[in-house]
């Protein structure tokens, strides 16, 4: 017990990122269950809950990148062979993850399941490991301004309209498209190049990530450049439309939110209150997955139909299943240590390389 905890609240841990990872997987949950509406407006407490659409996904998105920071090396990337090793080992993630995702669509269950886009932003992300923090961030930036205005010509491909069209998107979260999405994790990758540790790192991050947030939001009631269907699709920032002001103010927003938690967790007392999430944060492909399975047990007991969304919901699931996630991820974490799922990756990718060392 005092190892896991060690492990959970050790020096070595950024606990912060697993308080961002923790939010993140109880914010998709939220969008998942809650009749949350589209937009959040600031004067009405009531809408305060439509903050989770869509932020929550490309928080996790970004907090990936960070991740993947982690695994190639923190702040400088690995050496050139050691970097071929953990390239190895997040493509064999990446498969894993690939499986994992294609299995929770299978199960019927109502939601545009992120894994196999996250599988394919691993890879994708690989080239991208050993450039430095600032060529990384502002790499992010271009794209995350310019694909915008291609997105909805490829999402307009007739391809998408055929039937293997409709499979094909499933099967790649085409719903996360990581030809835009791929800047959310490189932000991330750009926040762990640039050391997530020091104190002046994470402040920056929480003020720009703010600022950048708040225009990003705020340019959104301008004008459009243009009219018509294109550029209702270019200049918005609703909730999975991959517009350009949803990339530019829920990106800032997944930056301020990490720094903000990396901030907090500097704070003894803020780590022992939120634990629990923390606990949630370190197993993430579990606790993501294993909602998603309760999710179609209940309802093909209860309704013969793992994909009726209102049903379920009518059900008011939301609260039991924070409290079950949080529980059970906490006492997974004191008293075994490592989520199930996350022990599945480790131990599948453990032979890679040899004797290279491991981070």
């Amino acid at each position: 017990m005092h190892r896991n905890l060690d492990r959970l609240n050790g020096p070595g841990r950024l606990a912060g990122v697993d308080l961002a990872r923790g939010l993140a997987v109880l914010g998709m949950l939220a969008a998942h269950l809650l009749w949350t509406g589209e937009v959040a407006e600031w004067d009405e407490p009531s809408t305060w809950t439509a903050i989770v659409n869509g932020r929550s996904s490309i928080l996790f998105a970004t907090l990936a990148g960070v991740s993947i920071g982690i695994l190639t090396g923190g702040r400088r990337p690995l050496s050139p062979e050691r970097m071929s090793t953990a390239w190895a080992r997040i493509a064999i993630r990446a498969g894993i993850l690939l499986v994992i995702g294609i299995l929770l669509i299978v199960t019927g269950v109502p939601v545009y399941v992120i894994l196999p886009a996250y599988a394919i932003l691993f890879v994708l992300v690989l080239p991208f490991t050993t450039m430095s923090a600032r060529a990384l961030l502002f790499t992010a930036a271009g794209i995350g301004i310019l694909m915008p205005f291609l997105q909805p010509v490829l999402n307009e491909l007739p391809f998408w309209a055929s039937n293997l069209g409709g499979d094909v998107a499933l099967a790649i979260g085409w719903n996360y498209p990581f030809t835009l999405w791929i800047a959310f994790v490189l932000a991330g990758l750009g926040a762990a190049r640039a050391d997530l540790r020091v104190k002046s790192v994470q402040i920056r991050m929480l003020v720009t990530g703010a600022v950048v947030s708040g225009a990003g939001y705020a340019l959104a009631f301008l004008p459009a450049p243009g009219e018509g269907l294109y550029w209702d699709a270019v200049w918005t920032a609703a909730p999975h439309s991959s517009g350009l002001w949803e990339a530019v103010g829920s990106g800032g927003f997944a930056i301020a939110v990490i720094g903000a938690c990396q901030v907090l967790c500097r704070v003894p007392a803020v780590k022992l209150i939120t634990l629990p999430l923390r606990a949630t944060g370190a197993m993430p492909l579990t606790a993501y997955s294993a909602q998603l399975v309760a999710w179609a047990i209940i309802a093909a007991i209860t309704f013969g139909d793992t994909s009726d969304l209102g049903g379920f919901r009518e059900l008011e699931p939301f609260w039991p299943f924070v409290g079950v996630t949080l529980l059970g991820a906490t006492v997974w974490a004191v008293l075994i240590g490592r989520g199930p799922l996350e022990w599945v990756l480790d131990r599948s990718t453990r032979s890679v390389g040899g004797s290279a060392s491991r981070r």
